[in-house]
C-alpha cells in the first residue's frame, strides 16, 4: 500500500486509507474519514464526520468536507454521513455536509463532478453524476440535482428544490422551483428559458427527437387549460418518446416545491 502523506498532515490512526492515497501538507482527516485508492488532499483539506471519499477524488486547498451541518436543529447523531463518488474535482473553499436525523442522514456527491471554488452542498442534498458546478454557486438543503446538470456561478438554489437531469441552470439564477429534465432556467426570477438544446445535442438527441421536446414544451406550457390537463395530453401524446416521459415522470413525482414554468 502506497501512501504519499506530507509530515505535517494530521490523520487519525482510525481514518481508513486506500492506496496511493496522497495527502499534502496541513490536511487534516478525522476517525470517522475513508479516503478509497488514489484519493489527493492536496493541502489544509479538512475531511471529517462520518465522510466517504471515492477512488480518483481530488480535493484541493483550503477545502472544508463532512464538517457538522449549518442547522440550528440540535438534533446530532453520529450516524450522518457524506459521501462522494469516484473522480471528483472538488475545488478551493467548497464545503460540502452530511445529512441530518431529520433529512434521511445521508448527502450523497456522484461521479466525474466539477465543483469549483467557493460552492457549497448542503445537508441532505443528492447530487447526480457528471455535474458542474461553477463559483460559488449554493444549494441549500435537501437539495436533488439529477445527473449532467450544469450550475452557473452565483446561483443559489432554495431547499427541497428538484432539478432533473440535463438542465443548465444560468449564473446568478435564483432557483426557487423544480426545474424540469432538459430545461434552462436563467438569471432572475427562476422562469424556464426553454430547453437545454445545447445540451440536447450533446448528448447525441437526434434533431427530430429535439423538435419533438420542443412541441411538447410548448404544449405542457400552454395559456389553455390546467397544468394537470396538459401533462396528462402530452403523456397519452408523447407516450413513446423517452425523453419527454421522462420530463412527465418528473412532473408527477411527489415534491414539497412548485414547479417553474416559462414567463407569462
Amino acid at each position: 500500500m502506497i501512501q504519499l502523506i506530507h509530515p505535517t498532515a494530521i490523520i487519525s490512526p482510525k481514518a481508513s486509507i486506500g492506496s496511493n492515497v496522497q495527502i499534502g501538507p496541513f490536511c487534516t482527516v478525522g476517525e470517522q474519514v475513508t479516503l478509497h485508492d488514489n484519493v489527493t488532499l492536496k493541502a489544509h483539506v479538512v475531511v471529517d464526520g462520518m465522510t466517504i471519499v471515492g477512488e480518483g477524488t481530488t480535493i484541493y486547498p483550503f477545502a472544508s468536507i463532512g464538517q457538522p451541518p449549518q442547522t440550528r436543529s440540535d438534533e446530532q447523531s453520529q450516524q450522518t454521513k457524506l459521501i462522494i463518488g469516484k473522480n471528483n474535482a472538488i475545488r478551493e473553499y467548497v464545503t460540502m455536509q452530511p445529512g441530518t436525523v431529520a433529512g434521511g442522514l445521508v448527502t450523497s456527491v456522484g461521479d466525474n463532478g466539477l465543483f469549483m471554488a467557493g460552492i457549497h452542498i448542503a445537508h441532505d442534498c443528492h447530487i447526480g453524476n457528471n455535474v458542474t458546478m461553477a463559483n460559488y454557486a449554493t444549494l441549500a438543503g435537501h437539495v436533488i440535482v439529477g445527473d449532467n446538470v450544469t450550475i452557473g456561478g452565483l446561483a443559489a438554489v432554495h431547499q427541497f428544490v428538484r432539478i432533473g437531469h440535463h438542465a443548465f441552470i444560468g449564473g446568478t439564477a435564483g432557483v426557487k422551483y423544480d426545474v424540469i429534465p432538459y430545461a434552462i432556467v436563467m438569471g432572475r426570477p427562476d422562469n424556464l428559458s426553454g430547453l437545454n438544446l445545447v445540451g440536447l445535442k450533446r448528448s447525441g438527441v437526434s434533431r427530430e427527437d429535439i423538435m419533438e421536446m420542443v412541441s411538447a414544451y410548448n404544449d405542457l406550457f400552454a395559456d389553455q387549460y390546467t397544468m394537470a390537463e396538459r401533462t396528462a395530453h402530452v403523456s397519452e401524446k408523447y407516450k413513446n418518446h423517452k425523453q419527454v416521459m421522462e420530463i412527465i415522470d418528473f412532473i408527477t413525482e411527489d415534491s414539497k416545491r412548485s414547479l417553474s414554468v416559462p414567463a407569462a
